[in-house]
C-alpha cells in the first residue's frame, strides 16, 4: 500500500486490477482539516485519465511492476521497434504505449520497459536527454528588450522547444523529459 507521501508523477499503481501511472499530483493542506492529495491517473492499459482525491490516511495498491533495459531500434508503420539487452529479443509497440514519450526516444537509447503480467504498459525514459538542435530561428539583438528571451527550436526527433536565444543550429541541449522543456546546453 502506498501512502500519500510515497506518491509522485510517474508512480505506478493499481486500482481495481488495472495499473495506472500518476500524471499529475497536488498536495492541499486544508486549514483546520487535514491535508489531501489531488491525482491525475492514466489507465496503462487503456489510456483514459481518472482524477482522484485521497485523504491523509488513504492510499492506492502498488502495482507488481517489473522492469527490463531495452534499446530502442527505429520506428516505422507498425510501431517502435526495441531490443531486450538480456536476451536480444526484438519487440515492437504501438504508439499508443509510448503515448507523448515518442517525442524523446532516439535511436540506440536504453530505456526501462514496464510489464505488468509480462505485458508491455509503458517506456520509462531518463529524466534528463542530451538532443541536437536542428533548426532554430537566429537570435536577433534587440529581442530581449521586448521581453522574448527564448525562440522556438527543432530538435532531431521533430519535437518543438522553447529555448534561450543563445542556443544555435546544431548546439546540443538538455531536455527535461517529463515536463518537455529545455534545461541547459550540453
Amino acid at each position: 500500500m502506498l501512502s500519500i507521501s510515497d506518491i509522485r508523477q510517474g508512480t505506478i499503481c493499481q486500482i481495481n486490477g488495472e495499473p495506472f501511472e500518476v500524471i499529475y499530483t497536488q498536495h492541499v493542506q486544508m486549514g483546520r482539516g487535514g491535508a489531501i492529495l489531488r491525482l491525475k491517473l492514466k489507465s496503462l492499459s487503456s489510456g483514459n485519465v481518472l482524477e482522484k482525491t485521497l485523504k491523509g490516511a488513504d492510499g492506492l495498491e502498488a502495482a507488481d511492476v517489473s522492469r527490463s533495459k531495452v534499446n530502442f531500434l527505429y520506428r516505422d508503420a507498425e510501431g517502435f521497434h526495441f531490443m531486450d539487452n538480456a536476451s536480444y529479443e526484438q519487440f515492437s509497440l504501438a504508439e499508443s504505449v509510448i503515448g507523448d514519450r515518442k517525442h524523446f526516444l532516439k535511436e540506440g537509447v536504453e530505456v526501462n520497459l514496464l510489464l505488468f503480467d509480462g505485458t508491455p504498459i509503458a517506456v520509462q525514459l531518463p529524466t534528463k536527454m542530451e538532443f541536437t538542435v536542428t533548426s532554430t530561428v537566429p537570435g536577433i539583438k534587440g529581442d530581449t528588450a521586448q521581453g522574448k528571451v527564448t525562440k522556438p527550436a527543432t530538435i532531431e526527433t521533430g519535437y518543438q522547444v522553447n529555448v534561450p536565444l543563445f542556443v544555435k543550429e546544431g548546439d546540443v541541449i538538455r531536455i527535461n523529459t517529463e515536463t518537455g522543456e529545455y534545461v541547459e546546453r550540453a
